[in-house]
C-alpha cells in the first residue's frame, strides 16, 4: 500500500467512525417506533445496498413492481455507485447515492432496504437497518456465521420490522404446491432429502501475493466486520466467495437455496443434532480456501439431509456437469412410494417407484412482491422466507463447513471405515470418488478432507463436547463493524 492510498484509507476510516454515534443514537430512538403506515396510494420508498451483482436483479425486479419507488443506492465502489445513479437519472428518476450504509440509514425518507452485499456483511447490515427503523430484504445466506444469524432473529422478534430473506424458491407457486402435496403424505414417509449444487467453478488462479484494491473501492467499508487484510485474488468483485473470511463456499453461495428446499421438504424447524462433511479443493491448486467438492451429512432423526457440491465437470475435458436423476442444481426427495425432483426454481416433478412421472408442479412467483405485501400489511407471518427460515438454512451451511474446517486428510478407505454405519454417506463417497476419477483425480494419491463428526444441541445451537467447533459459530468482529451482543 503506497502512502497516498494509506492516507486515503485512514481518512475514510476516520470518517466512518465519526458516523457511528449518530446512527446508534438514531437506531435506539427508532427501534421502539412503529414503521410508517403506508397508504394504499403511496409508494414504498426503497434503497438497495450493494448492486454490482445480485443487487442489479433487485433493482430490476423492484422497478417492475407497482407502488415501489427506488430512492437511494449504496455501494462502496464509487464507479458502481456513479453508474447506478446515472442510470436512474437517464430515466428521469432521482436517487441519492451513498458509499456508507450508516449514512443511508439516517435518511428518514427510506422505508425499506434491500441488501446484496458480500456474505460477511449480510447480518450486520440487516441488524443496523432494522435498528434504524427500516424493513429489510437481505440476500442469502442470511448470515456469515451461526451466531450473528441468531442475533438478527432475536432482533426481529422484538421489533415490528419486516425481514425477508432472499431464498426466492419459497415464493414459487409451483414449489409451494409441491411441498404442500408432499407434506400431505402422498408419497408416504420421507426417507432422505438430497440437495445438489453441481455448478462449474474454475480455478481462480494463484497470485504472487496480496493484490491491489481497485482505486474506486472504499476498502475499509468493503471489509467491514471481517479482518483487515489485502485481497489474495485476481477477481476482486466475485471471488471473495471462496475465502472463509468473507464467503461460505458454494454450499453457502448457490447451495443455500437447495439446502433451504431440502430442509423445507423435511419439515425441520431446528438445526440438525449431528453433522459431518468431507471433500476438498481438488483438481487444481489456487488461492481459494473453500472446497469445490463437498458432501455434508445432516443426521436428522426422522430422515437425513444430504448435500453435494461439485465444481468440476462430468469429465475433465469439458464444462458439462453431472446430473443426479436429471438435476444439476436442485433437490431430490426420496419417499416410501416414489420421489420428487426439483431441478429448478419453479418446477417439481413427481415419480413413482418405477421411475414413471406421475405429477408436475410448475409456476413461478415474485419474492419481492411477497416482501412488499408484508411491508404494507405489517403482517410478518405472510412472509415466505422469514428471518427464522433464513437463519436455519444458513446455519446448516455453516455447521457443515465447520465440520470440514476442523477435518484432516484421509484416504478413501479411512473415510469408509468412519462412515460404514451410514449407507447413504457411503454411497455418496462412492459416487464422489467416481466423479473425481473422471477428472483424473485419485483420492488415494490426493487425499480429501474428512471433517469432524459434530454433535449439537439444536435448542441452544451449540456443539456439545467440542470447543473448537463452538469458536467457529461466531467470529471476532472488526471495530466499529460489530454485531451487537444485545439486540
Amino acid at each position: 500500500m503506497n502512502r497516498r492510498r494509506f492516507l486515503k484509507t485512514s481518512a475514510l476510516t476516520a470518517g466512518s467512525l465519526a458516523l457511528l454515534p449518530s446512527v446508534v443514537t438514531r437506531a435506539k430512538a427508532q427501534t421502539s417506533v412503529h414503521a410508517r403506515v403506508i397508504g394504499a396510494n403511496e409508494d414504498v420508498r426503497v434503497a438497495t445496498v450493494g448492486f454490482n451483482g445480485r443487487g442489479r436483479d433487485h433493482l430490476k425486479e423492484l422497478s417492475d413492481l407497482k407502488g415501489v419507488r427506488i430512492v437511494a443506492l449504496c455501494d462502496v465502489d464509487s464507479s458502481v455507485l456513479e453508474r447506478g445513479v446515472k442510470s436512474f437519472k437517464d430515466k428521469n428518476q432521482e436517487v441519492t447515492g451513498y458509499t456508507d450504509i450508516r449514512k443511508l440509514l439516517e435518511n428518514p425518507d427510506i422505508d425499506a432496504v434491500t441488501i446484496a452485499t458480500p456474505n460477511h456483511w449480510h447480518s450486520l447490515a440487516a441488524i443496523w437497518a432494522v435498528q434504524a427503523g427500516k424493513d429489510v430484504y437481505v440476500e442469502k445466506p442470511m448470515s456469515h456465521n451461526v451466531w450473528e444469524g441468531g442475533q438478527l432473529v432475536k432482533l426481529t422478534g422484538k421489533c415490528d420490522r419486516i425481514v425477508q430473506v432472499g431464498t426466492q424458491c419459497r415464493s414459487s407457486v409451483g414449489l409451494r404446491e409441491a411441498m404442500a402435496w408432499l407434506h400431505e403424505g402422498n408419497l408416504g414417509k420421507i426417507i432422505r432429502a438430497r440437495g445438489l449444487c453441481y455448478k462449474r467453478r474454475k480455478s481462480i488462479g494463484q497470485t504472487a501475493g496480496p493484490q491491489p484494491v481497485p482505486a474506486s473501492v472504499n476498502y475499509d467499508l468493503w471489509v467491514g466486520p471481517a479482518p483487515m487484510a489485502q485481497p489474495r485474488r485476481q477477481k476482486f468483485h466475485y471471488d471473495w466467495h471462496w475465502f472463509w473470511a468473507t464467503g461460505n463456499g458454494d454450499i453457502g453461495n448457490q447451495g443455500v437455496h437447495q439446502v433451504d428446499l431440502a430442509r423445507w421438504a423435511l419439515g425441520e424447524k431446528e438445526v440438525s443434532p449431528a453433522v459431518f462433511s468431507f471433500g476438498g479443493r481438488l483438481g487444481y491448486v489456487d488461492d481459494g480456501e473453500t472446497p469445490n467438492t463437498q458432501i455434508v451429512y445432516h443426521d436428522y432423526k426422522a430422515a437425513p439431509l444430504i448435500f453435494e457440491v461439485r465444481g468440476l465437470p462430468a469429465k475433465g475435458d469439458s464444462d458439462k456437469m453431472d446430473k443426479y436423476r436429471g438435476a444439476e442444481v436442485g433437490i431430490v426427495v426420496d419417499c416410501e412410494h416414489g420421489y420428487v425432483v426439483i431441478p429448478s426454481y419453479s418446477e417439481a416433478l413427481v415419480f413413482d417407484k418405477d421411475d414413471k412421472q406421475i405429477k408436475q408442479f410448475k409456476e413461478g412467483g415474485s419474492h419481492f412482491a411477497n416482501f412488499l405485501e408484508a411491508v404494507r400489511s405489517r403482517k410478518a407471518d405472510g412472509l415466505h422466507a422469514s428471518a427464522v427460515e433464513g437463519h436455519l438454512s444458513a446455519a446448516l451451511v455453516h455447521t457443515g463447513n465447520i465440520s470440514y474446517r476442523l477435518g484432516r486428510q484421509a484416504s478413501p478407505d479411512e473415510m469408509r471405515e468412519q462412515i460404514k454405519g451410514m449407507p447413504d454417506a457411503v454411497e455418496c463417497l462412492g459416487r464422489m470418488q467416481e466423479h473425481l476419477g473422471a477428472n483424473n483425480i485419485d483420492l488415494a494419491k490426493t487425499p480429501a478432507t474428512l471433517g469432524a463428526f459434530l454433535k449439537m444441541d439444536p435448542k441452544k445451537e451449540r456443539f456439545t463436547g467440542n470447543s473448537k467447533a463452538n469458536e467457529l459459530l461466531t467470529c471476532e468482529y472488526r471495530h466499529p463493524f460489530v454485531v451487537p451482543e444485545k439486540v
